[in-house]
């Protein structure tokens, strides 16, 4: 049986447009998708999603509606990833571990190469 990893993901929104960061290490390095990452023991999930935010691009976010839970069977794990709409609230949205990041409007979505389970939650902005 694959192992799960179990993260949380930001989708932040600003004057309609959607951050998008592109990933600077590991399997996935130079795909896109949303920031955030795995949560701590003790952790809730919106807890995870302001200290991951907080570690990868130094900005403080606030934690809106769970959008969706996207359930993705790669080869190696499966994912479990909660992905909810977020603000900024204050910082910059700094790179400390991706290599790029874009803000994109509704039909740009699909300019970039998202990875595959982010895939799974571009078809449902779009419908948004």
């Amino acid at each position: 049986m694959k192992k799960t990893i179990e993260v949380v993901a930001a989708i932040i929104k600003k004057d309609g447009k959607i951050f998008a960061t592109q990933r600077g290490y590991g399997e996935f390095k130079d795909g896109w998708e949303f920031p955030g990452g795995k949560i701590e023991p003790g952790e809730s999930l919106e807890e995870a999603l302001v200290r991951e935010i907080r570690e990868e691009l130094d900005t403080v976010i606030e934690v809106g509606e769970l959008l969706n839970t996207i359930e993705y069977d790669y080869p190696t794990f499966h994912l479990t990833m909660h992905c909810f709409l977020c603000i900024v609230v204050s910082g910059e949205l700094v790179l400390r571990e991706h290599e790029a990041a874009r803000w994109l409007a509704k039909e740009q979505l699909r300019t970039v190469e998202w990875l595959p389970a982010d895939l799974e939650l571009i078809k449902k902005l779009e419908e948004i």
